[in-house]
């Protein structure tokens, strides 16, 4: 779908396909098919016990008849980007000379669009390899403002989506974050920095301080992913762009008395 010799440029048509311009061939990550499909398994039971580390993990499929060791367990875990919601020492550690900024949404009351925006990283399994999926939401009307997938957790496709969600819609008064090194870097920060958004971080492995986008990918993986073996990037981006669509625009959502994050996010921004 992409066409070096277009007029195009390559930075541009990745935009319009949302894909990482660092990742835009998709290339298989080389794992095993007995670990691609543990990496699934983890997945889904962590959405259940966010709470569970290493060794619980390790407890639980061995229970299930799985061999494995904490050696493996642990290094698909860091892999997925999955750690348990306890403070943890030496695991998932945000870079040592990025700054790391306090939270500042506890106790606040959040009552109207483009008050706070958040984002997270979440792990997309497909056939053959895995791809990571980045949203960025508002988080009173719970819609989501751009998202991009890459098969690298550098944080330039990061820096991508939050580019084009503040060229597209009006700056956010905070934008809350994990610790995670992607998200603490100078060029992410500074980018919020320099359009005066307040930066706000999570707590480490707190990630009921981020729950909303949390439930997003929840919804979307029991949803969308968990009912499709996607065949490759193109699938994968294809079927993940009607779900967000579908979820915007038609899902109804209970915190807003059955009104979309579309109609919450434009009633509020046309106001």
């Amino acid at each position: 779908m992409i066409n070096s010799k277009s007029n195009i440029s390559i930075s541009h048509q990745c935009q319009l396909l949302h894909v990482g311009r660092s990742s835009y061939y998709y290339q298989p990550q080389g794992e095993t098919e007995f670990n691609l499909q543990l990496m699934n398994d983890i997945d889904k039971q962590f959405l259940k016990t966010p709470y569970y580390g290493v060794q619980q993990m390790v407890y639980h499929f061995n229970n299930l008849d799985y061999s494995i060791g904490v050696k493996r367990v642990r290094r698909l875990m860091r892999l997925m980007g999955l750690q348990a919601i306890y403070q943890e020492p030496k695991t998932s550690d945000p870079n040592p000379q990025h700054k790391i900024y306090p939270y500042l949404l506890r106790n606040m009351t959040i009552d109207r669009v483009n008050q706070v925006w958040c984002t997270d990283i979440t792990y997309i399994r497909m056939k053959k390899g895995f791809l990571y999926l980045i949203a960025i939401m508002d988080w009173y009307s719970r819609k989501v403002l751009a998202w991009q997938l890459s098969n690298t957790m550098q944080n330039e496709f990061c820096v991508d989506t939050l580019n084009r969600a503040l060229n597209q819609y009006d700056t956010p008064e905070i934008f809350n974050t994990d610790q995670g090194s992607q998200f603490t870097s100078n060029e992410f920060t500074g980018l919020l920095l320099s359009n005066n958004i307040k930066v706000s971080m999570d707590g480490k492995g707190a990630w009921r301080d981020n729950v909303f986008i949390e439930r997003l990918w929840r919804s979307l993986k029991y949803e969308c992913v968990y009912l499709h073996e996607f065949a490759d990037g193109w699938e994968a981006r294809d079927k993940i762009s009607q779900w967000l669509e579908h979820y915007n625009s038609q899902r109804p959502h209970a915190f807003h008395k059955g009104l979309t994050p579309d109609t919450i996010f434009n009633l509020q921004r046309a106001a």
